[in-house]
């Protein structure tokens, strides 16, 4: 598909998050005026601060009142912010309730008061819960295990019901994201294992034989650019899994491994070490058709990402990865107590 920009002007909420790190300069170079919309538990120093197209505002996605100001003049909303990853049950319900079910409602009719074009709804693949079926695609059951993925379900018919000819919604449902980016995350599968290879030498399987989708942070931030620039009618309260490579838990792992000792060649082979778990989350997601209908595929391997962090941590990007809190998304929200 021919990509043309039809807005101009974007509000990404969770911005200064993982994702938004790398999606908010991307956008940038693109040509869009771009307003970030975070409640910064991680700061923003990353984010490209002397772009004269960037604005950023500190503020929580359940004031309602002050995301429907920053969204004036915004003819596109992407709503990336959560409290983040399937391990936030370790946090208080009611926080995870509060900002990923209870504010999503007043966020999408904020938006739309100020005169938003299009809404584009991360939600996630997780919201399929265990599957053993060979290929999970848009219409499976939803089956959540936690409140995490239970709201992602939740809010996917809430955008649709306020959807009209002025006020287009997209949905995707992306796999477990990984890879360097500027606020980086070192609690997600593949980013956790090449962590503790590259500086533990040992990697730790929880478990091993699920199945779990991956997608390259590139490509979901390619995806991200693919919705705004999509025309209204192919994507219009749309449905799309976006994944790449659906590989068990172990399978990861001995990746990670080959790929760490490729990258520094000269270490004491990697010690893979196997124990339970209680996260039983196993599905395969098939992600063709967001390939047939907007001809979107993702281009960026688990390799790729692996390789890339490797990068970072011989460039000394990531320093105390395995302690700073900054790379740790439940263990940042219990020390600021976020309520």
């Amino acid at each position: 598909m021919t990509a043309v920009r039809l807005f101009k002007n974007v509000l990404v909420t969770g911005g200064a998050g993982y994702c938004g790190s790398l999606l908010v300069p991307q956008l940038l170079a693109r040509g869009y005026k771009v307003t970030v919309y975070d409640v910064m538990y991680f700061g923003s120093d990353f984010l490209p601060k002397d772009n004269p197209n960037l604005k950023i505002v500190e503020g929580d996605i359940r004031d309602a009142e002050k995301l429907e100001a920053a969204t004036k003049g915004c003819d596109a909303f992407v709503s990336l912010a959560c409290i983040s990853n399937d391990a936030s049950f370790e946090l208080d319900d009611e926080l995870s309730t509060s900002v990923n079910y209870d504010a999503f409602e007043p966020m999408v009719l904020a938006a739309k008061r100020a005169s938003v074009k299009r809404f584009i709804y991360a939600s996630s693949s997780s919201v399929y819960g265990v599957s053993d079926q060979p290929d999970v695609t848009e219409d499976h059951p939803l089956v959540p295990l936690t409140l995490y993925n239970k709201y992602k379900g939740l809010c996917e018919p809430i955008l649709r019901r306020h959807t009209d000819e002025n006020f287009v919604g997209v949905t995707f449902r992306p796999a477990t994201v990984c890879g360097y980016a500027p606020r980086q995350r070192m609690d997600l599968s593949v980013n956790i294992l090449t962590n503790h290879a590259v500086n533990n030498n040992k990697i730790t399987v929880f478990g091993g034989s699920q199945l779990r989708p991956n997608l390259h942070v590139q490509d979901y931030c390619d995806a991200v650019q693919l919705f705004l620039e999509a025309p209204s009618e192919k994507i219009a309260d749309r449905v799309y899994n976006v994944g790449y490579q659906n590989l068990s838990i172990m399978d990861i792992a001995l990746l990670v491994k080959e790929v760490v000792a490729r990258e520094f060649p000269g270490r004491p082979p990697i010690e893979i070490v196997t124990t339970p778990t209680d996260d039983i989350r196993s599905y395969h997601i098939n992600s063709d058709k967001i390939w047939r209908e907007l001809g979107f595929r993702p281009s960026h391997s688990i390799e790729d990402a692996v390789r890339d962090l490797c990068r970072a941590f011989r460039d000394n990007l990531l320093p105390d990865s395995m302690t700073d809190d900054f790379y740790f998304n439940v263990r940042r929200l219990k020390r600021l107590n976020a309520a």
